[in-house]
């Protein structure tokens, strides 16, 4: 489905004309003929994979995901099937597409993930699917700002609002949040402010029960309050914000929780207040002992060498007792 290469940044933001049409057209497999039933299997698959996702880890959920792409929706995207089928089935395979493109961006596998998002804008353009493509942009952008690439980012995310003209509140949240982060990384403070105005009104309006996939919620909005802050120099404002992101949280995100807990940890070591991130790591450790996640190995890195100039602490010396022992039984 998908080439291996590497990240590029220099890549054009795609537009949606350009990539309709693009799935190739390919003789059936061993699935003669797909149904609406087929197209409900993968929705199912799909959200069973992003509580996977949220409880367990990418670890766990992504290869789930890689397999069921390859042996079930692979041979339905060749299969024969009424126009509305075949369109269907297009718009359900671009969802799971993005999410495992999100896994891999999340396990730092970029220029994997970076394949992903594209197969899955064509598969979305095909299904005329304007929410997955301007999601999938998202993703894109949330990429890029991951890997500092900020006047890339704020491009993916002005595309991805402007592909979703008809888009309701939760994801206009969503994609006014992404926004906001990418003016920040590119020291707009007017734009980001005003962004995250927006992105709060919108919240506030939206109704209904949050998205499995490419959800928005109050935790994910403080996130990008602290995100925008950390960027323009606010660092006291990023941590409240990170705070409350991280007590907003839904309680079986625990994926979630090891990152929003490690960031909180990784700046409060920054600010050197040692004894409040001792407090945050520990809190981490709790949820990443049972979580597979490069992500969470990442923070994890950072806890044992950002305390090594604390070690004299006896705070710092109970916490790398801990951490030895959780590291311990995760490579046992």
């Amino acid at each position: 489905m998908l080439g291996a290469g590497l990240y590029s940044a220099t890549l054009a933001v795609p537009r949606f004309k350009d990539v309709a049409g693009r799935t190739e057209a390919v003789p059936a497999g061993r699935t003669v003929r797909i149904g609406m039933s087929d197209v409900a299997t993968v929705r199912t698959m799909t959200a069973k994979i992003a509580d996977i996702l949220d409880e367990l880890g990418g670890g766990h959920a992504r290869p789930m995901a890689a397999a069921f792409l390859v042996h079930t929706v692979g041979p339905y995207l060749r299969a024969d099937g009424s126009e509305a089928a075949r369109k269907a089935i297009r718009a359900a395979a671009s969802d799971l597409v993005y999410l495992t493109g999100w896994m891999a961006m999340y396990e730092r596998e970029h220029g994997t993930g970076q394949q992903y998002y594209l197969r899955a804008l064509t598969l979305a353009a095909d299904a005329e699917d304007h929410l997955t493509y301007s999601r999938t942009l998202r993703g894109m952008a949330l990429q890029a700002s991951n890997l500092g690439h900020g006047n890339k980012a704020l491009a993916l995310a002005d595309s991805a609002a402007e592909a979703a003209p008809a888009a309701g509140p939760r994801l206009v949240a969503f994609l006014r949040g992404q926004q906001a982060h990418g003016a920040a990384m590119v020291k707009d403070r007017r734009q980001a402010f005003s962004r995250l105005r927006e992105t709060e009104a919108a919240l506030s309006r939206a109704e209904g029960r949050n998205d499995t996939v490419g959800g928005y919620d109050r935790s994910a909005f403080e996130f990008h309050v602290s995100h925008v802050k950390w960027e323009l120099g606010d660092r006291a404002g990023s941590v409240q914000a990170l705070r409350r992101s991280n007590r907003y949280r839904p309680d079986g995100e625990r994926q979630g929780r090891v990152h929003g807990t490690g960031l909180l940890a990784t700046r409060l070591l920054a600010m050197r207040h040692v004894e409040e991130s001792c407090e945050v790591w520990d809190d981490f450790l709790e949820d990443y002992a049972g979580v597979a996640s490069a992500r969470g190995d990442e923070h994890f890195a950072t806890l044992e060498n950002g305390l090594r100039p604390y070690r004299r602490l006896p705070v710092v010396r109970a916490l790398s007792d801990r951490a030895r022992a959780v590291g311990r039984r995760k490579t046992a």
